[in-house]
C-alpha cells in the first residue's frame, strides 16, 4: 500500500508537470477549474489537497486519470473516443514504435 504522504508528493509533482506540459500558467488552469490562482498554487506546494470535484476537473482537463493524479498508477490514458479503428490503429503503431526505440535507447546507456 502507497502511504499517504507519497500520493500527496505525487500529486503536487504530477500536477505542476502536467500544467507545465500543456503550457499553462496557474492562472489558467484556476479558471478552468473554477478555483482561485492560490489554490492552484498551493496544490502545485503540498500545502493544500484539491477537493473531489476539483480533482475530477483536473483530471478532465489533463485527460488522465483521478488514480493518476494521485499516484495510485504510472500510466496515463488517451481517450479515443470519436476516432476511427483506422486510426486507433496507427496510435497503436506509433506508441508500439516509440516504445521500441525508448527501450533500444535503453540498452546503450
Amino acid at each position: 500500500m502507497l502511504e499517504v504522504s507519497k500520493m500527496i508528493y505525487n500529486l503536487s509533482a504530477r500536477l505542476k508537470q502536467l500544467r507545465q506540459e500543456k503550457h499553462l500558467k496557474q492562472e489558467q488552469v484556476a479558471l478552468l477549474v473554477g478555483v482561485t490562482k492560490s489554490a492552484v498554487s498551493a496544490w502545485e506546494l503540498d500545502m493544500r489537497q484539491p477537493s473531489y470535484e476539483a480533482l475530477i476537473r483536473l483530471a478532465e482537463l489533463y485527460r488522465v486519470s483521478t488514480d493518476y493524479l494521485l499516484g495510485r498508477t504510472y500510466s496515463r490514458s488517451i481517450d479515443l473516443t470519436g476516432l476511427t479503428n483506422a486510426e486507433i490503429a496507427l496510435i497503436c503503431e506509433l506508441v508500439a514504435s516509440m516504445k521500441a526505440k525508448n527501450q533500444k535507447l535503453e540498452e546503450f546507456i
